[in-house]
């Protein structure tokens, strides 16, 4: 995945791609571990997704509490 597509997406649809390489890096570790698979950059692959993407939440969720701060901030002063 590129990080272009995976900004585009919402924080709930994030939050099931993450579950599912979360997943398929689990199956991956697995056939790797019973030398059923013989490509393990793949799992190296899966990794970094799984790193993209909370990168990306992790952003999204900075953006959001600072936007609250700043609404909370704008009705203290307005209060005031």
């Amino acid at each position: 995945m590129k990080i272009a597509e995976i900004r585009k997406l919402d924080i709930q649809k994030l939050n099931e791609a993450l579950a599912d390489l979360r997943n398929k890096s689990r199956e991956l570790r697995f056939s790797i571990a019973n030398n059923q698979l013989s490509a393990v950059r793949d799992l190296r692959k899966t990794k970094k997704d799984i790193a993209k993407i909370i990168t990306i939440l992790n952003e999204k969720r900075v953006v959001t509490e600072d936007s609250k701060a700043e609404k909370v901030s704008e009705d203290k002063k307005e209060k005031k």
